[in-house]
């Protein structure tokens, strides 16, 4: 994995960038955080370098100044939406984010349920919420927003939603995933401090897409293929050209906004302090790439996974043509296919050499290592034992679970607990390394190699179990797979 960004030069700047934010406003700043705030997983992959939870650790040195409010869609929540990087429900993630937030020794101040129409599955979140002392507002659905300057700037408007009451000068506002409404919450919560009296202001922590990288330029192209599920589009900020006479990317919802925010800055502070929606963020990524190449390759990477992931939802039977289609086009314009990704091939050439799914990693330094179906375990696992063999110089033909080992498993997995399957998932797997460990030094050393796994890229021919996805993404395993299954069972687990 060769480095491309300078993660404590973002750091230093983006801190910088926010103080002076702060100062410009005086009072009060909302602070809304583009992207995620913890585990920017989507970051870490595109810009080989960044460190995820690094926006966290910055704001933790601001926590006396500083509170939280978290944002999340009512019909998000409704619809159960996933945090796919965790492969958990948003409403999950922000007691997960509280959580984190508070281990950090920052203050969360509440949850506001956006667009919230009484939803059953909102209203069960709110009383989980609730009964865990967690104050929840409510923000609601307007008409023809944002179009609607004089409808969104009134009682009927921003007006109807909850106010939210703050205690702190820096307001950090951020959401379990795109689309929560963390800007018309930051609006909404300004015209109402101006009801009151108070004078508040806006930025925006901004990550993607990079403003000052072409528009088609991989990193920008990736966050794209991130939101497909949104129909969000990079454009050339108008806005910018106009007033500066320079190019730069913004996205296509935070230019439908910006004459919102423009008014209302102009009826609560006679002028807008910003003439553009670049102007209103505050990102530095684009000056901390270091390497060009390197990120550019990795950006390719990971629309390449956001489209096999598209696949396997679709053979799952999720209706998402138009998002293939848009992550088709994504790839023709980075000039990259499926097969660049190094560990298919090889995942694909040993299934057909053995005639039975099978599974490639591709590890940090670039080894391919491979694993195929037998009768004591699934691909995925075998290929794990391999590349936890390598990392450790363990000899190849040396066998770190005996088939005694394996079998009490088989049978446990059949005649007691009712498996259809008698291949050992990876967990099963790794429970059994551990037991041998505590005799066997050689099994030992290959489970010491476990967090050299991190960051590395695995494909499989067939549709893996939530078992061994959900283990390999914990493992920080970048995973993908054909569209097909393994076997023509209706129901798979």
């Amino acid at each position: 994995m060769k480095k491309g960004f300078d993660n404590d030069l973002y750091i230093r700047t983006q801190s910088e960038h926010i103080k002076q934010r702060i100062a410009h406003f005086g009072g009060k700043l909302y602070l809304e955080f583009g992207g995620k705030l913890y585990d920017d997983n989507h970051a870490e992959r595109v810009l080989p370098g960044f460190l995820p939870d690094s926006k966290l650790h910055m704001l933790a040195s601001m926590s006396d100044q500083a509170e939280i409010v978290i944002v999340i869609n009512s019909y998000d929540i409704e619809k159960n939406k996933l945090r796919g990087d965790l492969g958990i429900t948003y409403d999950l993630d922000a007691l997960r984010l509280i959580d984190a937030f508070r281990a950090h020794g920052m203050y969360v101040g509440s949850v506001v349920l956006t667009r919230y129409a009484q939803q059953p599955a909102a209203l069960v979140f709110e009383n989980r919420l609730c009964s865990l002392g967690i104050p929840v507002y409510h923000h609601f659905t307007i008409p023809e927003y944002p179009a609607n300057t004089e409808l969104i700037l009134s009682r009927d408007g921003f007006g109807r939603n909850d106010f939210v009451p703050t205690s702190r000068p820096l307001v950090v506002v951020t959401a379990p995933g795109p689309g929560s409404g963390k800007m018309a919450f930051c609006l909404s919560q300004i015209y109402q401090e101006h009801e009151r009296g108070v004078t508040a202001g806006y930025a925006k922590f901004e990550t993607f897409p990079v403003w000052n990288l072409p528009l088609n330029h991989p990193v920008n192209l990736a966050y794209e293929s991130a939101t497909t599920d949104l129909n969000d589009v990079n454009i050339i900020d108008p806005f910018h050209l106009e007033a500066y006479g320079k190019t730069s990317v913004n996205y296509n919802r935070d230019v439908e906004i910006f004459p919102v925010l423009s008014a209302m800055f102009k009826r609560i502070f006679g002028s807008s302090p910003y003439r553009s929606p670049t102007d209103m963020g505050v990102n530095m990524a684009g000056f901390c790439i270091t390497d060009d190449e390197a990120v550019r390759f990795a950006a390719g990477q990971e629309i390449i996974r956001r489209f096999y992931t598209a696949l396997c939802a679709q053979k799952q039977g999720m209706n998402n043509e138009n998002e293939i289609a848009k992550l088709r086009v994504l790839m023709a314009q980075a000039g990259i296919c499926p097969d660049d990704r190094p560990c298919v091939k090889p995942a694909r050439d040993r299934a057909v050499l053995t005639s039975a799914p099978a599974a490639a990693i591709e590890l940090t330094d670039g080894t391919i290592i491979t694993g195929r179906t037998s009768e004591l375990m699934g691909a995925a696992s075998a290929m794990l034992l391999n590349a936890l063999k390598h990392l450790g110089g363990i000899r190849h033909e040396l066998r770190l679970l005996a088939p005694s080992v394996i079998e009490p498993i088989q049978r446990l997995k059949l005649d007691n607990l009712h498996h259809n399957n008698p291949h050992l998932h990876m967990d099963e797997t790794l429970l059994a390394l551990s037991i041998c460990s505590t005799t066997n030094p050689t099994a030992e050393l290959a489970l010491a190699q476990l967090g050299k796994l991190y960051g590395a890229d695995v494909h499989s021919t067939v549709i893996l179990s939530s078992v061994d996805y959900s283990l390999m993404r914990r493992l920080g395993i970048n995973v993908t797979s054909d569209p097909a299954y393994q076997t023509n069972r209706l129901f798979h687990s």
